[in-house]
């Protein structure tokens, strides 16, 4: 899963990130408003931590051209505001969750997966490949029941790649579900994620095949 993180309090957004960053998220993170708007419209994010008081306006101002371009968007606002009635704002201009500072990060773990399993989720169903049965809204892989261990950017190629299954993911495409931006990407990254990944999936007898098509991309499919 890949977040975009919005917040000026660079302690603290370095302190989340690590955070959400052990639990194998993907985390972006920007520091004003104009920023955001442009990570965010961009695409390929699941969901939006959005801070209101930032150094360009509130936070929530964001929020009705996400909503206008990327309905299906997820966002949670944090923020040191919580009064009822910053709380009702924030839900009122289109915020699935608003959770006030100071908060426990079990809390916000747990309320980013209920996010995600609500009915605006777009892709909650599983997706079965072969006898490998992926979990987007909880990001678990699984072969026969048994969970699949799975390092976080060995994951976040699967998960790109079961979305598109039977189709060609283009490399660019999955750099960026992989990556943040602030990663340092080697030119032979990306495949040695996919051989490690082919490796444990032929392991536990997934039954599928990830096949490279040379110069564009990747594509997943079952084995014949």
């Amino acid at each position: 899963m890949k977040l975009l993180l919005v917040e000026d309090e660079a302690g603290f957004a370095g302190a989340l990130r690590e955070v959400l960053e052990r639990d194998r998220f993907v985390v972006d993170h920007v520091e004003r408003l104009d920023l955001a708007r442009e990570a965010a419209l961009s695409g390929g994010y699941d969901l939006v931590l959005l801070d209101r008081t930032l150094p360009d306006g509130d936070g929530l101002s964001l929020l009705p051209a996400l909503r206008a371009a990327r309905p299906g968007l997820a966002v949670i606002v944090l923020s040191a505001r919580g009064e009822i009635v910053d709380r009702v704002a924030g839900l009122d201009e289109g915020a699935d969750d608003y959770l006030a500072k100071p908060f426990a990060v079990d809390e916000l773990l747990a309320r980013i997966r209920a996010v995600r399993r609500r009915p605006a989720e777009l892709e909650v169903a599983t997706i079965q490949v072969g006898a490998l049965v992926f979990d987007p809204t909880n990001d678990e892989a699984s072969v026969a029941g048994e969970r699949l261990g799975l390092a976080r950017r060995e994951l976040r190629v699967l998960a790109a790649l079961a979305k598109r299954r039977g189709r060609t993911v283009l490399r660019e495409a999955l750099e960026q579900a992989v990556y943040g931006f602030d990663d340092e990407i080697q030119s032979n990254t990306l495949d040695s994620h996919v051989s490690r990944l082919r490796r444990k999936l032929a392991e536990a007898g997934a039954g599928v095949d990830i096949h490279a098509i040379r110069g564009v991309g990747y594509l997943l499919k079952a084995r014949a």
